[in-house]
């Protein structure tokens, strides 16, 4: 009786299938995801042809559907009627999901089957034509619109019968862990924590690097960052935030640089302190918001001379994306409302009133060299604050 009481989910792979003989690691990351995000809930993951299911109690179900929500690696997924492959039983979840349907206000519906089992006595054709007459029979007030319908029941007989309806889409992508780890360079902006969202839905777990102006900017503006790591890392396996304390490193660039040059060479000290922080996390790449010609510092040129102190691979998923795209990505992603809060990050509050727009590599590079930055980077390294966001209980 107590298995009858559990709900079923199914969940569909979407690009997992098309990794071949890779399939079985991508699909082991996906489940060991899964475990750890439905821990505590006593919920069952259960795999077969291809096909993923979730079982757990209906006390479990309000945190089962918002892990489904958010873990990459499926394409969609749906509550389920789980019943046996007989064609009784299965004729009767297909009324029993239109009922609810009806219920919920939907007129119209079409029936889609699969039959994995060929053993299974109706073939697709019969499942659709036999259980659209019995559900038209069962209620009346429901029509068929094979164009436009207000549900699809779908069944799918496999080791045993599946009957579902409002499937909902998933976040597709690949497991988070199946592309190693990424640092990403974590500002208050709207930027960064879409940039860190699109590399966690390529299979990229994160590490993130917040450098932080005390006291030129206030903790609210790191406890908005810590927010923001939080809201991306819900999306994968949680975060590490490690905020680095950069004033005296700031500092000395106002103080010695060509004014000019304050914001090109403060981020070239942001991406080789972000560099070694990586390589201490073992992290295979730095990840920026950056899109081209957004900003001063994000022409081609200004990237080259950010970039030039560094040898590990920087990602920028934001590179073509125009600013109302991303806007767009942060809303549906829950970061928009916290990245808009009115404290300005550290690049924010130096910034220059006319900033070299076209920096040549090797000047920016003898600048540099000049301002004697290394051991004030070694510094915020050694003291620097780490916050383990792990993702939340739903």
């Amino acid at each position: 009786m107590e298995q009858e009481k559990n709900i079923t989910w199914l969940l569909k792979l979407g690009e997992l299938t098309l990794k071949g003989g890779n399939r079985p690691a991508f699909e082991r990351a996906l489940r060991r995801n899964l475990a750890a995000r439905l821990r505590g809930t006593g919920a069952e993951i259960v795999t077969s042809n291809g096909r993923f299911y979730v079982r757990s109690g209906p006390g479990a179900a309000e945190r089962t559907e918002a892990v489904l929500g958010r873990i990459f690696g499926i394409s969609g997924w749906a509550r389920t009627r789980a019943v046996e492959k007989s064609r009784e039983a299965v004729l009767a979840a297909m009324v029993a999901e239109a009922r609810d349907c009806a219920d919920r206000g939907i007129t119209t519906f079409k029936v889609e089957a699969r039959r994995t089992d060929k053993s299974f006595p109706l073939d697709s054709y019969a499942l659709r034509s036999e259980g659209g007459a019995a559900i038209l029979e069962a209620l009346p007030g429901l029509r068929v619109d094979v164009h436009r319908p207000g549900a699809v029941i779908e069944v799918e007989i496999r080791e045993r019968a599946y009957v579902y309806a409002a499937g909902r889409k998933g976040r597709r992508g690949l497991p988070v862990g199946t592309a190693g780890r990424g640092l990403l360079l974590l500002s208050g902006g709207i930027d960064s924590p879409v940039a860190g969202y699109l590399m966690e839905s390529r299979g990229m777990g994160l590490d993130a690097a917040y450098f932080h102006a005390w006291p030129y900017t206030p903790d609210e503006a790191r406890q908005k960052v810590l927010r923001l790591a939080e809201t991306v890392g819900a999306y994968g396996m949680g975060i590490r935030l490690h905020t680095l304390d950069f004033t005296p490193a700031q500092m000395r660039i106002k103080e010695r640089a060509p004014e000019p040059w304050t914001t090109v060479l403060l981020r070239m000290a942001m991406m080789e302190a972000a560099e070694l922080l990586a390589r201490r996390q073992r992290c295979k790449c730095l990840i920026t918001g950056e899109s081209l010609s957004q900003v001063a510092s994000q022409t081609v040129e200004n990237i080259t001379c950010t970039q030039s102190r560094i040898t590990l691979p920087v990602l920028r998923p934001l590179i073509g994306m125009d600013k109302e795209s991303i806007i767009a990505a942060a809303v549906s992603i829950g970061t928009y409302e916290t990245s808009i809060l009115p404290y300005q990050d550290c690049c924010a509050l130096f910034s220059p009133a006319n900033p070299v727009l076209r920096g040549n590599a090797a000047e920016a590079g003898a600048l540099y060299e000049s301002l004697e930055l290394r051991p004030l980077i070694a510094e915020a390294l050694a003291n620097r604050r780490i916050d383990k966001c792990a993702y939340p209980p739903g």
